[in-house]
Parts: structure tokens; sequence; C-alpha cells
């Protein structure tokens, strides 16, 4: 069966299987770095658009995502060619169009053959047992298999000193969860529940990598899914309600780990201390100063922003420049990085992306209460969740144009543009 996908024989070996291994071993690229993700989705994107002149496949650049996805490229492509360091926002604009045209390769891929989905599963399984493996084994002895310290309280296993283990965890779970609900409907076997475990383990170690925002994602696409998910919210609650739990005994026996969340949280927001001396701030002072720095760029370029890549240059000019800690590569939230960079254009047209998904979800929640129909399936809700987070405005986020969180940000699309398809079809 295997054979049948990864066909080593000529053309299909290099536009059919070649691809398809990148995207099955993306979850284990994404432990590496930004490098072999990128490269990988850049082949899966170049090998899609040469294919594109042997076969029609005119309809994936006519989606409605891909037109909306073209437009906002052009902006990013206007917006550096007006700024004021040209080459350098080029260098991220110009070639950004290579994630949408990966969206469009994943689904071409899927619907090549569904199958992929289901080596994919067992690409998330594999590599995330190997990460929880390490992840736990160095939260008990203080070391990873490579005998990297643990920092501090904060588990980081592959990732060493990049404390990003929580966002890889927090981002790709609801993409598993996903695969997991399509095999578990393909393959009704009792077998397939033991996973649930592995959701235990994945929601606690994001909890003891204390990624704050990594947190409040896991939760938030836990929170989704409860609510709008048909048939698998009580395992998805059973699965949180026994995390929390674990949690809880953790933060009990080691404060410090439900201080970094918790505490640390409250008191740079401002809500602890004493009432004459509360002075509530978004986030932190820090991240204050990133968005009244950003938007004060904002204010001087509405229209088309600075331009991509541009904030890092511009929050030490006087105009900008707040305080010592204002001034950073990115203002650490997606809106108002896309208000400062791309203008009122490029964050409407992304910020517009994400109200047209909480329209539906809404309606397809009124549809499960009142008329006990739904809208998505279940599969659909997950990946919805996926991006969701992705674009929730009330957070600090990371860097919009990262190649690594672009990565990230497209894959689940790709899937969810051909589930779309298939339901059509």
């Amino acid at each position: 069966m295997l054979n049948n996908i990864f066909n080593s024989s000529g053309k299909n070996f290099i536009f059919i299987s070649l691809p398809s291994i990148l995207v099955v071993l993306l979850p284990f690229f994404l432990i590496t770095g930004p490098f072999l993700p990128d490269l990988a989705i850049s082949i899966c994107a170049a090998l899609f658009l040469i294919d594109s002149t042997n076969h029609s496949l005119k309809k994936y650049y006519l989606s409605k995502f891909f037109l909306i996805f073209l437009s906002f490229w052009f902006i990013l492509i206007i917006s550096s060619l007006l700024s004021d360091s040209i080459l350098y926002s080029l260098s991220t604009s110009l070639f950004y169009i290579r994630f949408g045209v990966f969206s469009l390769s994943v689904w071409y891929l899927i619907n090549h053959d569904e199958r992929i989905l289901k080596y994919l599963f067992y690409s998330f399984l594999i590599f995330f047992s190997i990460l929880l493996a390490d992840g736990y084994l160095q939260f008990f002895t203080g070391n990873n298999i490579f005998g990297w310290e643990i920092i501090g309280t904060r588990v980081s296993s592959f990732f060493k000193d990049e404390l990003i283990l929580g966002s890889y965890l927090s981002r790709l779970f609801p993409i598993f969860f996903a695969i997991f609900i399509w095999k578990l409907e393909k393959e009704k076997n009792f077998f397939f529940y033991s996973p649930i475990v592995i959701f235990i383990l994945i929601e606690v170690l994001i909890f003891l990598s204390g990624e704050r925002t990594a947190f409040f994602y896991l939760n938030l696409s836990a929170a989704f899914i409860i609510v709008l998910s048909k048939n698998f919210k009580r395992m998805r609650l059973y699965s949180i309600c026994v995390s929390f739990l674990l949690m809880t005994l953790i933060s009990y026996f080691q404060p410090a780990f439900k201080e970094k969340i918790v505490d640390h949280t409250l008191n740079q927001i401002g809500i602890t201390g004493t009432l004459e001396n509360k002075n509530l701030k978004l986030f932190s002072s820090e991240h204050q100063n990133h968005y009244i720095s950003a938007l004060r760029m904002f204010e001087d370029n509405k229209v088309i922003g600075i331009g991509t890549k541009l904030f890092r240059k511009n929050c030490n000019k006087e105009r900008y420049k707040i305080t010592f800690e204002s001034c950073t590569t990115h203002p650490h939230n997606t809106y108002i990085q896309l208000l400062s960079e791309t203008g009122i254009i490029g964050f409407t047209l992304v910020f517009s992306i994400f109200c047209t998904l909480v329209y539906y979800c809404l309606k397809h929640f009124y549809l499960k209460i009142f008329s006990k129909k739904i809208f998505f399936s279940d599969f659909q809700i997950s990946l919805i969740s996926a991006v969701i987070i992705s674009l929730w405005p009330l957070v600090p986020s990371g860097n919009f144009f990262n190649n690594w969180l672009s990565v990230v940000y497209f894959f689940p699309v790709g899937i969810l543009l051909w589930s779309f398809d298939f339901d059509k079809n």
C-alpha cells in the first residue's frame, strides 16, 4: 500500500511522491528549526507550480482562498516597493507567495491520494511520542537525551535554549487531533482511542514548557472543539480535565510552574499588588511599549504601512521610540504588526478571514443547538481551531512573517481546503 503512494518511478515520484514525503515529514522538520520546513514547503510549492503547466489545475488557483492570498501578497509587494528599505523588505514579501502555493499543493496531494493523512497521523504519533519522552526525561532528571539542561523551570527538550516547545505542541495539536478524528472515523477500532493518553501528556508538557501564549492556545482550541464538535467533545473534555488535574498536582508539589504561568502573568498585567499601586497593562510594560511604537508607525503610514520586516528598522527612530524596551524585531501582536507593516489594507484582508471563520463557526453553533444540524464536520472544526488560534487577536504573538510560523499557519489551511472541496464534490 505504501508503495502505491510513494512510487519511485519517474514523473510520479517528482510531482506526487516527493512532495507527499515532505508533507508527511513536516512534524519532524518543524522540530529541527526553520530551515528544513521552509525548504520542504518551497520544494512542494515549486513542484506544484511546475506540474501546473502539465495539468489543468485552475480550480486551485481560482479558489477564494488563493485569490484573497494573492491580493494580500500584492499588498505586501506594493508596501515593500514604497518603503524606505526596498530590498530588505522585499526579501520577505517577494517570496511570501510560496506559503499560499504550499497550501494548494497540500490540497492537491491529498486529492490525489487521501492516504497521505494516514501516514501523516503516524508521523505525528511517532515524533510527538519522541518529543514527549524526551521532554518528560528533562523534567524528571533535569537533562534531556542529549544532556541539555532544563532552563530554570522551563522544559525545552530538543529545542534546547529556544523556548518554543509549547508553541510547537499547542499549534500542531489541533492538526493532530483532526487527523486522529479522520482516522478513527475511517477505521472504527478501539485501539485508535489509545492516543488520548498522548493528548493528556501533550497538554501537561505544554504547561511544563512555561509558555503562557501556548497554554492559552491549548485552552482556546480545546474550548473551541468541546463547544462546536458533535461526536468528540466528550473525548476532548475528558483529556483536558485529566490534564488540569495533573497540572494542579504538579503546581502543588512544585509551585514554580504555576508561578510562571499564572502569577507572573497577573503581575505583568498589573492585576496583583495593592490597590494604590495597580497599573493595568496590555500583557506587560514591554508589550505595551511595542504596541504604542507600532501604532505610531501606523498613524504615519495608514494605507500601505511601512513595509514587511521594517518594524525592527524603525522602532529606534525618535518618532517611534518609547523606551529602550520598545524596540524589537516585531510588535508581538499579529494585527498591530499588520497595521504597522501593511497598513489598513493588509490588516483588513487578514482580519476579514478571521471574522469570516468566526461568523461561520457561530452559524455552526446556532444550527447545532437550535436545528440539530451541523455546518462543519468535527474534522473541520479541529482544523479551523488550528487556524483560529493563529489569527486570534487578543494575545501576544510571534512575527507574522516568520518562516517557521508561516509553515505552521498554512499547513492546516491546505488540509482544510481539501476537506471543503471533498464535501462539495
